[in-house]
């Protein structure tokens, strides 16, 4: 696991390449105006922010997390950005939230509810508890990537691996795979689902956040796959994936990578 401060540094820059997508994620959810939501898994705070510009400003946003630093970090980010007036973040652990029922008009939980091992159902209950009947409850996770343009045969092969399969895991139960979350929604008594996919790509001349936060982003999505790897896939695999290398993909001035984030959505039944 990293440390602190690499965990701050990966939150960041990874922020600025999901950017785009969860920009059009907001944007889908149409939030009200002055309403009062949760992030809840916020991390550094980075997408309350988002979501505090989204709900204007006389609305509020809560962010919960259960790194007592990144919290923090969370906190000198809000007021370094002018919003520490519209931002709230506790510690806390989205399974047993320490917030009261019926306390918000929407939640929002990205890249935190659904990723094994985690059983998901308990924080989808979770978070309905803590919304108001009327109010929406909407989870994301990325779905998807095309990260190796031109090499499809040896990004499927990785993609089949145990590492690959993220944020799932092999064994698991079929229902319990982030894309069957309408199935998890539907079971604790959420109204009015919705499902939909936003895209975020990337091109050639890479900036220097975005090159960084894609070299992270191998780093973390192929962990040990060399052990999985026939020999010539995992000579390919270093020469096209490893930043050491003269061939490191990320080099390549036509190069294009585009991802997914699927997000699924419900409303609290009203009493």
């Amino acid at each position: 696991m990293p440390g602190t401060e690499e965990a701050k540094e990966i939150a960041r820059l990874t922020h600025q390449l999901r950017l785009p997508a969860l920009k059009s994620a907001i944007d889908a959810l149409d939030l009200p105006g002055s309403s009062h939501g949760l992030d809840a898994g916020c991390g550094i705070g980075l997408q309350a922010q988002m979501l505090a510009e989204a709900v204007g400003a006389s609305g509020r946003v809560t962010g919960v997390d259960a790194a007592k630093e990144l919290v923090e970090h969370a906190r000198v980010l809000a007021a370094d950005a002018d919003l520490a007036d519209r931002l709230t973040f506790r510690t806390g652990d989205v399974h047993s939230l320490p917030l009261d029922d019926d306390s918000f008009d929407w939640a929002w939980s990205a890249d935190c509810i659904g990723y094994a091992p985690m059983e998901p159902l308990p924080m989808v209950e979770e978070l309905a508890r803590v919304v108001r009947p009327g109010g929406t409850v909407a989870i994301l996770a990325w779905s998807h990537e095309t990260l190796l343009p031109g090499h499809p045969a040896l990004e499927a092969r990785l993609r089949g691996t145990p590492a690959g399969l993220a944020p799932f895991a092999a064994g698991k139960d079929p229902s319990l795979h982030f894309l069957r979350a309408l199935g998890w929604f539907r079971e604790i008594g959420l109204r009015d689902l919705s499902a939909r996919t936003l895209v975020g790509d990337v091109h050639a001349p890479l900036s220097p956040d975005i090159r960084r936060a894609l070299e992270m982003l191998f780093d973390m999505r192929w962990p040990g796959v060399e052990s999985e790897l026939a020999e010539a896939e995992t000579a390919e695999y270093r020469r096209l994936c490893l930043r050491g290398s003269p061939d490191f993909i990320l080099q390549r001035p036509d190069y294009y990578a585009f991802f997914t984030y699927s997000m699924f959505s419900g409303r609290v039944p009203a009493e």
